[in-house]
């Protein structure tokens, strides 16, 4: 059986916290909170939370938090980090295509393509918005990345193909855990656009949509939005 190559990306990757995109957690935690302030917020959901990362660093704010991920590798690692740290999350595993949450949070966090943009077709993305959005409380926000199509056409990519037509990324990925004898993994990744986000999020009854800077120190709404910048970054409001 072929497992989507997310999947097996994350299957056994002890490593994923050295990862350089993962370093900025205390600053991107910092504007999550800047960016909730005077919201009535208690109850906080982490889609694709990885290791939780950004879920324990919540949780020891006093959030109420759940962190769902596809792999139970990095749920397990999650486990192991909130009990040394004595902090509680709910780690769950399960789909972010298949949320099953009926207006229980005030707060939706999918950051880091947190399987927004990794999964196989736009609809599928449009899945997870909509598990998003009936996840959320009315009046409650949003927060997430996703690979910015901008940056892709400003910037001839170093590797892989990038298609005009479906602006999505073809590449070949060696992995930690691979063998010496297996081929790398082929993936593809979609990149969006800041008008088709933003048309995506009003279809699905989203208002109050802003965009922020996703840099290589954290998230801003203070630098410029820029064709250098990889990912883009929304807030949004359920109507």
């Amino acid at each position: 059986m072929t497992h989507p190559w997310y999947e097996e990306l994350y299957r056994d990757f002890e490593n994923y916290d050295q990862e350089p995109y993962t370093q900025n957690t205390a600053g991107e935690i910092a504007f999550i909170l800047e960016a909730i302030a005077g919201d009535d917020v208690q109850k906080v959901l982490d889609v694709g939370c990885g290791t939780g990362r950004h879920a324990l660093r919540l949780a020891a704010q006093g959030y109420d938090v759940v962190g769902l991920d596809f792999s139970e590798k990095m749920l397990e690692q999650g486990r192991r980090k909130a009990a040394k740290a004595g902090v509680s999350v709910q780690f769950v595993h399960g789909d972010a295509r298949r949320l099953d949450y009926k207006a229980e949070f005030d707060l939706v966090i999918m950051l880091c393509e947190g399987g927004f943009s990794l999964v196989e077709t736009d609809a599928m993305d449009r899945q997870i918005l909509l598990g998003i959005q009936e996840a959320l409380v009315p009046g409650g926000k949003l927060i997430f990345t996703a690979p910015s199509a901008v940056s892709m056409l400003s910037n001839e990519p170093e590797e892989g193909n990038f298609d005009l037509l479906t602006f999505r990324e073809t590449f070949s990925l060696e992995i930690p855990s691979q063998k010496p004898d297996e081929p790398p993994l082929q993936c593809s990744q979609r990149y969006y656009t800041y008008p088709e986000l933003k048309f995506l999020l009003e279809s699905f009854g989203f208002v109050n949509i802003e965009y922020f800077a996703v840099t290589k120190n954290g998230y801003s709404r203070k630098e410029p939005l820029s064709t250098d910048h990889f990912e883009i970054g929304i807030t949004a409001v359920k109507k």
